[in-house]
């Protein structure tokens, strides 16, 4: 049964065998899948997408990425079913690109709607998706560290399943991170503090905005690490024995609600400028993505400066020498001048994950995770 054939694929891991039609048929039905929770976004914008984002973008350039990505999945899974490759996959695929067509596809009109509605994340879920995949996938393929890690490695399924969660959760945690820091940090705001740092030129303030959040990351993760109660939390991000784009989507939703309100607050309390903190939040999105990727950066003497792949793939090794070190998430200094910054011969680690493999595999499980562990 073709339902079956897809549910094993789903639950599968390993490299997609060429020539059979099930790299182009998966790469179609990803994106008609996409295509049909974007036509659902455009039905739905005061729910299923996000206030602080879709101020953002362009809706007519989002019209036309829709139309592109609807051309190519029904370009892809149309020539599969003709040509007899993978047809219960294409099938699947291209049912997804007629129904998102059929409701209107690229062309769905958005009247105004209310601002302050409950919401999911479903168009940050979607282009960043889209987009970290696209970039981040080439990147891994043209410098892979592990070039024998299949894109569908083992695991994947979980760090989906959480990258998904994370995501459409986003209203949540940006409703609660903010009430958290003006209740508990909205009496060190000062008007005059503020008014020097947006005063500041725009360099100089985004050095320090980084500075700043990465010495309370650094500490907030130290403590994950050194605290038993903490670390039942975070072990769930260290669990991930593979490293690549995906793999630091895998956070439990207790950590990202802590370390998110605990950065956030000096941010608001220095009161940086939209500008900075914006390029600041690409910053961390690209960093966060980058430096767990599978790639054999390290960048000469700059990774004793800031936080590469090579330095970051050390935190979450099981190798000895890497244990509970290289906590920093943008300035590798910090590590270094706090003593906690990984020696060692070797150019790269040797195995990921946490030592002992104690955390389960699958999201629901993860979930439960710090809150069932006796050890």
């Amino acid at each position: 049964m073709p339902l079956d054939k897809l549910n094993e694929l789903a639950e599968s891991a390993g490299a997609l065998k060429p020539g059979a039609g099930l790299v182009t048929g998966v790469i179609a039905l990803t994106l008609g899948f996409l295509c049909f929770l974007g036509v659902l976004a455009f039905h739905f914008p005061e729910y299923l997408t996000t206030p602080e984002l879709r101020r953002s973008y362009s809706v007519d350039t989002l019209r036309t990425v829709l139309f592109v990505a609807l051309v190519v999945a029904g370009g892809l899974s149309l020539v599969n079913v003709l040509f007899n490759r993978a047809r219960w996959l294409s099938g699947f695929a291209f049912l997804l690109v007629a129904l998102a067509a059929l409701l209107g596809g690229h062309k769905v009109p958005v009247d105004d709607f209310p601002d302050h509605t409950p919401y999911i994340g479903l168009d940050w879920f979607i282009l960043d998706l889209l987009g970290s995949s696209l970039i981040f996938i080439f990147i891994e393929k043209l410098f892979a560290l592990r070039k024998d890690q299949p894109v569908f490695r083992p695991e994947w399924q979980t760090d989906l399943n959480h990258f998904i969660v994370n995501h459409m959760v986003v209203g949540f945690i940006l409703l609660a991170t903010n009430l958290l820091v003006h209740r508990l940090f909205g009496w060190a705001a000062q008007d005059g503090l503020q008014a020097w740092v947006r005063d500041l030129p725009f360099l100089v303030a985004l050095f320090l905005i980084v500075l700043v959040a990465d010495l309370v990351q650094y500490w907030a993760h130290r403590a994950y690490h050194e605290v038993p109660l903490l670390w039942r939390i975070h072990a769930v991000h260290h669990s991930a024995k593979s490293m690549d784009w995906l793999a630091g989507s895998r956070q439990h939703l207790l950590e990202l609600l802590i370390t998110r309100t605990l950065v956030l607050a000096p941010i608001f309390v220095l009161g940086f400028s939209k500008e900075v903190i914006d390029t600041y939040i690409v910053i961390v999105g690209f960093q966060a993505v980058f430096n767990h990727a599978n790639v054999s950066v390290r960048l000469g003497p700059l990774r004793y400066l800031i936080v590469t792949p090579n330095f970051h793939h050390w935190h979450h090794s099981q190798d000895q020498e890497a244990l509970d070190r290289n906590y920093a998430a943008h300035f590798a200094f910090l590590d270094y001048l706090f003593g906690t910054a990984v020696k060692s011969d070797k150019l790269w680690p040797e195995r990921y994950g946490v030592l002992g493999d104690y955390v389960p595999d699958g999201f629901f499980r993860q979930l439960k995770f710090p809150f069932t562990w006796k050890g």
